[in-house]
């Protein structure tokens, strides 16, 4: 038998995709929100495309500000812009 592939939903262009494929933004019990490349890191976590106009989508619909109940600044959205060019580069 296939093991299920477990399915997530972009926040930004709201497609389900394999969880492999979207990259994973985690809210931190501290409060500190960052890219979580493992998907391990603990904390409330709402997944993204790689893909950086994803990304403006979501902060235009404030997709993450909802999911995670919290004012994000646009300094931590140009964090995780970087990041995730970093990742789509192969870096980090």
């Amino acid at each position: 038998m296939q093991k299920k592939v477990p399915m997530r939903q972009c926040v930004g262009c709201n497609t389900s995709k394999p969880k492999k494929e979207l990259v994973r933004v985690v809210k931190a019990p501290t409060g500190e929100i960052s890219v979580d490349l493992t998907g391990k890191k603990p904390g409330r976590g709402a997944y993204i495309c790689p893909d950086p106009a994803c990304l403006t989508k979501a902060q235009k619909k404030k997709a993450l500000e909802r999911g995670f109940e919290v004012a994000i600044p646009q300094e931590v959205y140009q964090s995780l812009a970087q990041q995730l060019a970093d990742a789509q580069n192969g870096e980090g």
